[in-house]
């Protein structure tokens, strides 16, 4: 188990593949969804570039493994001068939870997000996903927003 203090948090290396894929097809299962593995791919390819606004980041225990992830996209906005932050994606892996990795990893994002003039940072969760709801309701503040897709 780790600790909070034993956790650090980085940008993806191209030495975390492996250990990425494993935790980002976790968060994926999580979600109940599908993603083809070429999209895994072009994922992954975006990450670890750093281009196009994305960011990544990996939480990793004191013998450097990769146990959670963090994925933001920095985006322009119709409503502000300003650029805003999505994290789209924030897992962390089940053996490790409840240690702080985390509030660790979002707290990162909002570190980056300060850094590069972002006004805001936002997510969105399943309305069922309690356990981390908690975190977010002590760290955020909650949209009166409803999200639709096509």
């Amino acid at each position: 188990m780790s600790s909070e203090s034993d956790v650090k948090i980085r940008p993806l290396e191209a030495g975390d593949r492996e250990a990425w894929e494993a935790l980002f097809r976790g968060y994926i299962r999580f979600y109940e969804a599908k993603v083809p593995d070429d999209v895994i791919v072009l994922t992954w390819q975006r990450l670890l570039q750093q281009e196009d606004g994305f960011l990544g980041l990996v939480a990793v225990d004191a013998q450097d493994r990769p146990i959670g992830l963090a994925h933001a996209l920095f985006h322009r906005s119709t409503w502000s001068p300003t650029t805003y932050c999505y994290l789209e994606d924030l897992y962390v892996d089940r053996a490790t939870r409840r240690h702080g990795t985390g509030r660790a990893l979002i707290e990162a994002v909002y570190k980056e997000a300060d850094m590069r003039g972002a006004t805001r940072t936002y997510w969105a969760t399943k309305e069922d996903n309690r356990t981390a709801r908690r975190l977010y309701d002590r760290i955020a503040s909650l949209s009166p927003f409803v999200q639709y897709r096509r």
